[in-house]
């Protein structure tokens, strides 16, 4: 998801340093940020043709010292994030927002962690973020008025149409959303419909743009486990925990469009 937003940052002429774990892992980002810019470009996505930004990439939070806004866009994983967050509001000064890219982790959750609670909110950016234009914007419990302004600021710059809701686990698209997916696959796992049919139907019949299971192809099958399982821990309510479909899929790394295979078959991926 991170590829994505500095994908669009980078089309909007937006300057961005990109931090990941390795070498490696930036190089594979490398290219494909250039393809999606690419694709961005094609698809329309930067109107005005700006000149687009330039990219940084890094192994270390310490070059992210002299951001005007930091993005946070790692795996769902609560523990993770806190400890990612709590590096980020070390290193930048007082009045730098922070963003949470989260999709359903509870921004109250996240602000125990960082220095300054009233400069987090979360912003859950759709995939790819360079094409879906609209953003849910999660104001926390602390969450000051200007870090909401320069925040709501920013996404303006990024071409961006913005909703603010409450703070809760799964917001609102993810509360959703992914309790339909996680009971799509449910259907097929029963026999009721293949997972064509599923899709076709809800395209058809209730207007859904690409089907729920090509949806959970696209946000990648161990990202959406991952965010069922905290909605189901967060909410109390088991029936949000992952189908056995889901997860057999996700034990054999068959992961969506990003390893080739989901719920469909995308042939071999490219590295």
């Amino acid at each position: 998801m991170g590829r994505s937003i500095t994908a669009l940052a980078l089309g909007r002429g937006v300057h961005v340093v990109l931090v990941d774990v390795s070498e490696e892992v930036l190089g594979n980002a490398r290219a494909e940020i250039a393809q999606q810019l690419r694709h961005g470009q094609f698809m329309g996505a930067f109107p005005g043709s700006p000149a687009p930004g330039t990219l940084t990439t890094t192994q270390s939070t310490s070059e992210v010292a002299d951001a005007a806004v930091v993005i946070e866009a790692i795996t769902e994983d609560a523990s993770l994030k806190a400890r990612v967050m709590a590096d980020i509001s070390s290193t930048v000064p007082a009045g730098v927002p922070l963003i949470t890219n989260t999709s359903g982790i509870p921004i109250a959750e996240l602000a125990k962690s960082v220095q300054r609670p009233a400069e987090l909110a979360g912003v859950h950016f759709m995939n790819p973020a360079y094409l879906i234009e609209m953003v849910e914007v999660i104001r926390g419990p602390q969450t000051g008025d200007d870090a909401m302004a320069a925040i709501l600021s920013v996404l303006e710059r990024l071409g961006k149409k913005t909703v603010v809701v409450r703070d809760a686990p799964g917001f609102v698209t993810s509360r959703l959303l992914h309790p339909m997916i996680n009971e799509a696959a449910r259907v097929v796992a029963e026999g009721t419909a293949s997972v064509e049919a599923v899709d076709r139907l809800m395209h058809g019949c209730l207007g859904h743009p690409t089907g729920p299971l090509r949806t959970a192809d696209l946000i990648g099958l161990d990202n959406l486990a991952d965010a069922l399982r905290l909605l189901a821990e967060r909410t109390g309510n088991l029936t949000f925990e992952p189908c056995e479909l889901l997860m057999e899929k996700v034990r054999r790394g068959d992961l969506g469009r990003k390893t080739g295979r989901g719920f469909y078959d995308y042939g071999k991926v490219l590295s």
